[in-house]
């Protein structure tokens, strides 16, 4: 073979090399990138006892047509593990023991999203000598002992100051909620209606339907259960949703005979579909709300409210270009 001749078969000799290594390469990082695509377990930094409580588990009686699977996947709000150190502190506790007194992380975490909160295997923190619920209706309009509550998570130790702080400078959520003898006892009663337009009373919509067709509600942010005491009042089961913002609205509204609901605005309403004939919301409902997610909030109310039920959106607050297109 001539000199030129050998150039030419060495030099196709080495582009081919070259081409095979650039391919196969080439193949391997596309292999790599593809696995790594692929849904990964949670990492192992997260809480044992998050994994524990979250983690899908095997039926003990295998395949279950209702779940069609042979797997229980509990819930968890999917961005729990978006701050894993609130993850880590919350879930840090003696398994069969007692709960860290830990009430404002929990809410921290849960209106970051992380909702519903993971479950835990320990004993919450308690009043360490509570006394027995008041009958009803005596609970309806009482104020309960202060040691039915733990104060750790508020401002206020007791319920003379909640009462009172209204006459205290600064913002605190549904400020004169606590003070059943002052306006919370007038509102929604015919008796005491202000001349304002915005206002209806409680039989002013209930005459709006045939006695007795209104039986079971829901009110929205129901602050320390007054509305839900007077449609009991009235015959009409109403359970309330409420957050703890610096006070134990829902200790409250429960020893005031009202069933409350620790559910954030952002959360779907846990009742099946066209089972309720009202849904009340005072404020919570509003312009602090983003507008997509007032959006789905509205139509969530629509769907849990049955075919003639009755929306009551009480002081309804937005401004035009904050409804934006989506409302057209």
């Amino acid at each position: 073979m001539d000199l030129p001749n050998s150039l030419l078969f060495l030099l196709l000799l080495i582009s081919t090399n070259i081409l095979t290594y650039l391919f196969t390469s080439t193949t391997t990082t596309f292999s790599t990138t593809t696995l790594t695509s692929t849904p990964q377990p949670p990492p192992t930094e997260l809480p044992p006892e998050f994994l524990a409580s979250t983690s899908p588990q095997p039926l003990p009686l295998g395949y279950n047509p209702n779940f069609d699977s042979s797997t229980l996947r509990p819930p968890v709000g999917h961005p729990c593990t978006l701050f894993p150190s609130d993850l880590r502190r919350y879930m840090s506790y003696p398994i069969n023991g007692s709960c860290p007194d830990d009430e404002l992380l929990a809410q921290k975490l849960l209106l970051k999203g992380c909702e519903p909160l993971p479950r835990r295997r320990c004993r919450p923190a308690s009043p360490p000598s509570p006394p027995p619920p008041l009958p009803t209706p005596t609970c309806h309009w009482s104020i309960p002992n202060d040691t039915s509550v733990v104060w750790t998570a508020y401002t206020c130790k007791n319920f003379s100051c909640l009462i009172h702080r209204k006459h205290q400078k600064g913002f605190d959520d549904c400020k004169d909620c606590f003070d059943l003898s002052g306006r919370e006892r007038a509102r929604w009663v015919s008796s005491a209606r202000a001349p304002n337009a915005l206002d209806f009373t409680i039989d002013e919509v209930l005459a709006m339907k045939p006695p007795g067709e209104v039986r079971v509600g829901l009110d929205i942010g129901g602050g320390s259960g007054t509305f839900a005491v007077r449609m009991a009042e009235r015959g009409v089961t109403v359970v309330a949703t409420s957050m703890n913002l610096n006070g134990p609205f829902n200790a409250f509204m429960a020893a005031r005979g009202v069933v409350p609901l620790y559910v954030s605005v952002s959360q779907r309403l846990p009742f099946f579909d066209n089972t309720l004939d009202l849904v009340h919301s005072m404020h919570v409902l509003s312009n602090w709300v983003p507008a997509q997610v007032l959006h789905f909030a509205l139509f969530d109310v629509y769907r849990v409210l049955r075919p003639g039920g009755l929306f009551w959106l009480d002081h309804f607050f937005f401004v035009e270009e904050q409804m934006g297109g989506m409302w057209r």
